[in-house]
């Protein structure tokens, strides 16, 4: 267990000393989704395991043995979001019964990049069915094909989402990491409600080539993991430029932008601001991050406070109408590009919902969907104009914070704790500060930063676009200095009241 909680560089010098075999590998973490998300807690973040993983886990030991292994997660355990296609025996359905059974022709970019690294894919990941944007009274981690995922924090609480079975899978080391994808959100907010790291990248670094999307114009895939430094090696496996994405075409390639970012020292002289707001909406919550902020500051950073992003500038932007335009345009297109699936369009989906609708929408509709449908084709112009709006309204918010206040960063708390999952009313919106760096197209990471009555909460970093490296330094910096992750151990519910563990008060692993 101690491996398999582990890191990547633990597991492959393991492998690379034949302690242990990516076959075993792999059981190990195959037993765990058997005794915990299968059974036990039944935390339901797996909505399908590989019948080739045993194969692929094989072929990685020969690989190793005859000392010609492929790259750096040769033999490692990963799993994928169900709205990630792969060329095998998996399906590819974005949790949507529409398209159960579907199996893409070939990987998605995304996922050739991880073989070609040697990952085994052990699985696919549940999600919030069409990645949170079927219902405006959606249940994050619900979807018709893989039901509820739970917290394994707190089995009554939200994983988030949308790519909740990720962050779940990452946490309860269902395998060494996972890949989760984000419009808004949907990286960075089961991150922090299920105590992992996740990578929100710059939009264009990573390729969508292949993933079923919502909107083009934010829509990006990104790592979660349990250190910075997995996340981190990911990232830089996942990234680069693709010809069947013309929005990577400056993508660096090999991920030697990372290079040196993982020092220790990262946070000396950085200066960061506190996006204040988006503090006040848990107390709690918001007196842990400013245990973080005094951490950052002892690590050397400067800490410029009553940083304002204009949040209702940001809110008022047209990012669910510019969500509402992508998504049709962007499903037909992945339709159109798999005519196998079962159904030709988005229209199709919306009139397969309806007449399944017992088994489809037991507890919340589409209106999200039939909005994209009646709304018909969408007008060039109309869609460059919203775009440009939901854009420049965030880029405008935090170039002009950091440029204010000379910042390199910019702070803020992640999510407030999980809230209790409702399928009958749907999800309690406390909020986030994913939309300013979601809607800008700029990297966010979150980091663990501590737990509020035993549920995590995470540390927002985001900056302009292209600034992983530094986001990275810093959260591996903290990451270092805080020890602060526990390991879930799939309570009932959460803790009790005066329950909490500040970053740096317990340096627990």
């Amino acid at each position: 267990m101690e491996l398999l909680d582990g890191g990547i560089a633990e597991m492959r010098a393991a492998l690379e000393a034949r302690e242990v075999s990516a076959r075993e590998l792999m059981e190990g973490y195959r037993e765990r989704v058997e005794r915990l998300d299968r059974d036990g807690p039944r935390l339901n973040a797996v909505i399908e395991l590989n019948p080739d993983a045993e194969r692929l886990a094989d072929a990685s030991d020969r690989r190793l043995a005859e000392g010609r292994g492929r790259g750096p997660l040769e033999g490692i355990p990963v799993m994928l979001k169900d709205n990630i296609d792969t060329g095998d025996r998996m399906a590819t359905t974005a949790g949507s019964l529409a398209l159960e059974g579907h199996r893409a022709p070939a990987d998605a970019t995304v996922a050739s990049r991880l073989r070609a690294a040697g990952a085994v894919f052990l699985g696919k990941t549940n999600l919030s069915e069409w990645a949170n944007f079927r219902s405006d009274r959606g249940c994050s981690g619900w979807s018709s094909r893989g039901g509820l995922t739970r917290n394994p924090y707190a089995l009554n609480r939200s994983a988030s989402g949308s790519s909740s079975g990720s962050g779940v899978a990452a946490a309860a080391a269902l395998c060494a990491a996972a890949v989760g994808t984000e419009t808004d959100g949907s990286i960075v907010s089961p991150a922090s409600a299920n105590g992992v790291v996740g990578i929100k990248p710059t939009v264009g670094l990573v390729s969508r080539a292949g993933i079923i999307p919502v909107a083009a114009s934010q829509d990006t895939a990104g790592p979660l993991a349990r250190s910075v430094a997995d996340a981190a090696l990911l990232l830089a496996v996942m990234a680069g430029p693709d010809p069947r994405d013309p929005a990577t075409s400056a993508a660096p390639e090999g991920g030697a932008f990372l290079q040196g970012a993982l020092r220790p020292g990262a946070l000396r002289g950085a200066r960061l601001g506190v996006a204040r707001d988006y503090f006040g909406r848990h107390e709690e919550a918001g007196a842990l991050i400013e245990g973080a902020l005094r951490l950052l500051r002892e690590l050397g950073a400067e800490i410029v406070d009553g940083v304002e992003l204009g949040r209702a500038g940001i809110q008022s932007a047209p990012e669910m109408e510019l969500m509402v335009l992508e998504i049709k345009l962007g499903v037909d297109a992945y339709l159109a590009a798999h005519p196998d699936a079962g159904v030709r369009s988005l229209a199709e989906v919306v009139a397969f919902n309806r007449e399944h609708a017992e088994r489809v929408m037991p507890y919340f509709g589409q209106e999200r969907l039939e909005r994209a449908v009646a709304g018909g084709d969408v007008d060039e112009e109309t869609h460059l104009r919203v775009a440009a709006a939901t854009r420049g309204a965030a880029r405008a918010a935090i170039d002009g914070a950091l440029g204010r206040h000379r910042l390199d960063a910019l702070v803020a708390p992640t999510l407030a704790p999980a809230w209790v999952s409702d399928l009958v009313d749907g999800d309690l919106k406390l909020g986030s500060c994913s939309a300013p760096a979601a809607m800008a197209g700029y990297p966010h990471v979150s980091v663990p930063a501590g737990y509020v009555h035993g549920l995590p909460v995470g540390l927002s970093l985001f900056a302009e676009a292209h600034s992983e490296a530094r986001l990275l330094g810093y959260a591996h910096a903290f990451e270092r200095a805080s020890q602060v992750r526990l390991a879930p151990t799939f309570p009932p519910r959460a803790g009790a009241a005066g329950e909490a563990t500040a970053a740096g008060a317990g340096r627990a692993r």
